[in-house]
């Protein structure tokens, strides 16, 4: 008899702690550290934090904006950030990412827009894109957004493997090595006041290049993604004029395994905390939900989708 009690206890044990609600655990995809992805993703899961206790995330050191994709569609990571100019090519197999579709995600939002930053020191001959001729640069890190608009810059620029020498390193090892004389230039696509970049201005001063009208007319007839951007006069330490370059939005983006009410009070909490996220990554965020959905070719999230349609909002889901 003893032995059928503590069985029943036991089983009653076990129903009641499987029908408790247990924290969902989200991986967020958030590019190298000292980027503002992973600046992003640690603000905004804090911000999640705050609202519920139903979600757990995991912040996980990723490549970038290709790789992002790549593991948003092998289900690795459940939420990531990348560039508007990879996305469709991802969801649709063309470009960059050509016999290699990667889908299997939606988006929920374009954060923000990031700057391509072309960075020397400021004590350097380097004053144009043309004097990285003969000079050993850093693209990127392979897989990352930063790589392919690095690529695209230097090929339209009339610069290839040939003329120069193309390493991929991660931000915090391509600004070590910049500062210590190891490389001569490094390209950083990300929000500006990049924090990789504002710390390296406290060991060496620092130049950021424009890019000329010629390569930029080019760039904005091929890649309809990119736009005109300018980087303001002392965003960073010692740059005291503003700096002609492009940039391309960043979007947010959920797996197809997240729930449609996860997705949806994620949303919700974007837009309710953009001032704190702005505060806490220093980014001009999109804070409101029209220009949010603005500018993204691909299929919207339905947790996304029905967060929109409570604010008047229509977004293709399919």
């Amino acid at each position: 008899m003893k032995k059928k009690i503590c069985l029943l206890l036991c089983l009653s044990l076990i129903l009641l702690s499987a029908c408790g609600r247990q924290s969902d655990n989200i991986r967020f995809g958030a590019a190298d550290i000292g980027g503002m992805y992973y600046a992003f993703a640690s603000s905004f899961s804090g911000a999640v934090s705050k609202d519920t206790s139903d979600y757990k995330f995991e912040v996980k050191n990723t490549a970038g904006s290709a790789a992002n994709l790549r593991l948003l569609s092998d289900k690795y990571i459940d939420l990531g950030i990348a560039q508007a100019d990879l996305i469709k090519d991802a969801y649709e197999g063309t470009g960059y990412f050509k016999d290699n579709v990667c889908n299997g995600y939606k988006a929920v939002a374009a954060l923000y827009t990031e700057a391509c930053q072309i960075v020397v020191k400021a004590n350097s001959d380097i004053k144009t894109i043309d004097d990285l001729q003969g000079k050993k640069i850093c693209i990127g890190a392979e897989e990352s957004g930063t790589e392919i608009n690095a690529k695209q810059i230097l090929e339209f620029s009339g610069l290839n493997s040939k003329l120069v020498d193309m390493v991929n390193l991660d931000y915090t090892d391509a600004a070590k090595q910049l500062a210590e004389g190891k490389i001569d230039a490094f390209f950083c696509t990300a929000g500006i006041q990049t924090t990789v970049i504002s710390e390296l201005t406290k060991e060496c001063s620092i130049r950021i290049l424009n890019i000329d009208d010629k390569c930029l007319k080019k760039l904005l007839a091929a890649y309809t993604c990119y736009s005109k951007y300018q980087i303001p006069a002392n965003t960073y330490a010692g740059q005291t004029e503003s700096v002609t370059t492009i940039g391309v939005k960043s979007v947010l983006l959920a797996s197809d395994n997240l729930s449609e009410n996860a997705v949806k009070q994620l949303t919700k909490t974007l837009f309710t905390h953009t001032r704190d996220l702005q505060y806490a990554t220093s980014l001009e965020l999109v804070n409101d939900e029209k220009t949010a959905v603005e500018g993204i070719d691909i299929p919207f999230h339905s947790g996304a989708a029905a967060y929109y349609k409570e604010k008047g909002i229509t977004v293709k889901t399919s």
